[in-house]
């Protein structure tokens, strides 16, 4: 069974178990169907959020429960109580449960010297947030906390996701320099000289890492990353060269010059990259495509959603996470002094 199976990830992750032989129930909130799905895959509706349905959902039982939306102790509580009839599970949490050596993560990041120093790469030994129901980091943390301690009743294999990229995103990344390309801007401020590097995922490589981990049942934590981390620069130079764009990258030497100038979903003042080689010797895992391979579908979904659209009503959770990603005028204003 897969939890969240029409989502971003979830699509994936169905199509890679049913090629893979597995029977899979797709749950999701209404219960859609993907075109791109096997023809054996059984769908059902499920809300996620109330314990008896989910429990009737996995019914007599599932060798394998899949949930890419779990998200804090609730849910982890959850599945554990369903520990009887699951055989194992396996689980999205993400790379925002990492701290650094000085108690430095994702929550700190707009605090003065407040951005994590990460080793290079992040191994999954690094020391995490404190669980909590605070944050998203440290509900993910919690979600991981009841999972593992569980893992003697249900083994489950939890996954840290990177930046996610793919067709179907509600916040997909790559908005940033797809928009400017369709708006006909031509030149593009970076900071931190464009060479910020915050690791992606394809949801391909996920659902890799999933199939990978159902036949593999474990109690453990891997990090789940492309196997390559390009730079932001890199990122919208491979963008513009699937879009046949041609722009002039304005590099800052530092921080973004103002709020709305120069910052990108991908700029970070020094590095998130993470270790995957846990996940290659415990799972057999072996890249299955790089970032700049998948760019033509994710850039193809984002102008059929964007079509005819404000961006702001295209991706609202896009505009709320990272406010105006498109002000243009302030922009001009700063090259113009």
């Amino acid at each position: 069974m897969v939890i969240g199976a029409t989502g971003q990830i979830g699509r994936a992750a169905v199509t890679a178990l049913a090629r893979d032989g597995w029977e899979v129930t797709a749950a999701s909130r209404g219960g859609r169907r993907d075109d791109g799905w096997p023809a054996g895959v059984r769908t059902a509706a499920l809300d996620r959020e109330d314990d008896t349905a989910l429990a009737a959902a996995v019914g007599d039982g599932c060798d394998v429960l899949v949930d890419i939306v779990a998200y804090g102790a609730d849910h982890a509580r959850q599945l554990t109580e369903l520990a009887g009839r699951v055989g194992s599970a396996v689980v999205i949490s993400s790379v925002s449960v990492y701290e650094d050596d000085k108690g430095r993560g994702f929550d700190t990041q707009s605090e003065p010297d407040g951005f994590p120093a990460y080793p290079v790469p992040i191994p999954e030994n690094q020391g995490t947030a404190r669980p909590g129901e605070a944050t998203y980091s440290t509900r993910k943390a919690a979600l991981e906390c009841e999972l593992l301690a569980a893992g003697d009743r249900l083994p489950t294999t939890l996954l840290r996701a990177g930046a996610v990229h793919g067709p179907y995103g509600r916040t997909p990344r790559e908005l940033y320099a797809v928009k400017r390309n369709l708006d006909g801007r031509r030149r593009r401020i970076l900071a931190y000289g464009g060479a910020s590097r915050f690791h992606p995922v394809s949801v391909h490589t996920l659902a890799e890492l999933i199939r990978l981990a159902a036949a593999r049942p474990g109690s453990r934590v891997l990090n789940a990353c492309d196997p390559d981390a390009p730079t932001v620069a890199e990122i919208v130079r491979a963008i513009d060269v699937v879009m046949g764009a041609r722009t002039e990258d304005v590099l800052v030497d530092g921080p973004p010059p103002s709020p709305t100038v120069g910052d990108t979903p991908w700029s970070v003042p020094l590095p998130v990259v993470c270790d995957m080689s846990a996940a290659e010797r415990e799972l057999g895992y072996r890249p299955v495509t790089r970032y700049a391979d998948r760019l033509p579908e994710t850039v193809a979904s984002i102008e059929r959603h964007l079509a005819g659209k404000d961006w702001r009503e295209a991706y609202p959770a896009m505009a709320r996470n990272y406010g105006d990603l498109f002000d243009y005028a302030a922009e001009d204003a700063w090259l113009s002094s």
